[in-house]
């Protein structure tokens, strides 16, 4: 029974991580019916219950070092773990793991990560140290492979694949359109989804927002609908950005599940996200997008599918988000068959990282 332990974000009801999650344990479980994980969580009783693996907790120790001494591989990912923007220090916990995997003679594989940026030397000086002796990497995108490249990690040798959860399965609609009718945001209406979150306590990318959707509900004549990839974080930010509107708009509150969140993007006829993975999301459900920045992993997403976006938070202005709304509205059908073809690829890329990774497992048990 191959035997994998899994670090990450997870446990803190952040959808696109859970999503990220569900995703992995999909396709490994897909590829190795008798395959054996156990996770890192912020809270191993909702990660038990969600995913139906076993979890340990992050702040553990003693349970981490149990779970490393029987395992066959590490898997640090996915997600941008091995960065300090978002967090300082959290990259020295992640960085921490794998460490404690290698002394443990553990091999680490960086599983579809999304790496950097990185600043300062003695961030930059423990990365070189601890990633450039983990057994594996793939990283999600081409900027990460230049950020490996240039915090000077010479092996091993790095595969640029794709996002984790590109490769989880499209789910059934009828799921979104019973949210959507419980919160009386059905009906003939085409329906624009609205992704958000908060940044640093600014305000002007929500005003551009708010402005946005305003013309966006009258050009399409159409409903805008919030709805929160992190509870409650988003919600409050959409009650922000909706408050500023002259238009009703609807604010999603509940907690949804990958498959719920799938489902609800599904419906939508077009999306607009400041969030990762609710793009990801339309990625995987066939819905045109339209991505404003926050940081180099839209922009690197988005570059993968042939797309720019609309602008980042600092800079991003009503009438650039409208001009890539109205061409993403009129060329729909275009979209979507190109969608079709494109997502094929990355579906494949994104299931790769899990077929690498027991692969590896199977070889190294093979040679001890």
């Amino acid at each position: 029974m191959n035997r994998i332990v899994v670090s990450g974000y997870y446990g803190s009801k952040n959808a696109g991580d859970e999503a990220m999650l569900a995703a992995m344990i999909e396709v490994l479980s897909d590829l190795d019916p008798q395959v054996n994980i156990t996770v890192i969580s912020a809270d191993p009783e909702d990660t038990e219950k969600r995913h139906g693996v076993r979890a340990v907790s992050w702040l553990s120790m003693g349970d981490i070092v149990s779970a490393l001494r029987h395992a066959d591989l590490l898997i640090s990912g996915g997600g941008s773990l091995l960065q300090n923007v978002t967090s300082g220090r959290s990259l020295y916990y992640y960085l921490g793991v794998i460490w404690m995997a290698e002394r443990l003679g553990v091999p680490v594989m960086l599983y579809a990560q999304g790496i950097g940026p990185v600043c300062g030397g003695v961030a930059r000086f423990f990365m070189r140290s601890i990633a450039g002796g983990v057994s594996l990497i793939t990283v999600r995108d081409h900027g990460s492979f230049e950020e490996i490249e240039n915090l000077g990690i010479r092996r091993p040798p790095v595969e640029v694949t794709a996002d984790p959860v590109l490769a989880i399965h499209p789910v059934d609609l009828g799921i979104g359109r019973g949210i959507l009718k419980r919160a009386k945001a059905d009906g003939a209406k085409p329906v624009v989804g609205v992704s958000v979150r908060e940044w640093r306590g600014w305000e002007h990318y929500k005003q551009v927002i708010a402005e946005a959707a305003d013309r966006i509900a009258d050009e399409m004549d159409a409903r805008i609908v919030f709805f929160p990839m992190q509870v409650p974080e988003d919600v409050r930010t959409a009650e922000t950005i909706a408050a500023r509107m002259k238009t009703k708009a609807t604010v999603l509150t509940d907690e949804f599940t990958t498959s719920e969140l799938l489902s609800l993007v599904g419906n939508f006829d077009l999306l607009l996200a400041v969030r990762l993975h609710a793009l990801i999301f339309a990625g995987v459900m066939g819905i045109p997008m339209v991505g404003v920045s926050y940081d180099p992993k839209i922009d690197r997403f988005l570059a993968s599918i042939g797309e720019t976006a609309a602008g980042d938070l600092t800079s991003v202005t009503t009438d650039a988000v409208m001009e890539k709304v109205r061409g993403k509205w009129e060329s729909r059908a275009d979209f979507k068959k190109r969608n079709a073809e494109l997502l094929s690829e990355l579906r494949r890329l994104a299931a790769r990282n899990a077929e690498l990774a027991l692969e590896f497992v199977e070889k190294h048990r093979k040679n001890r």
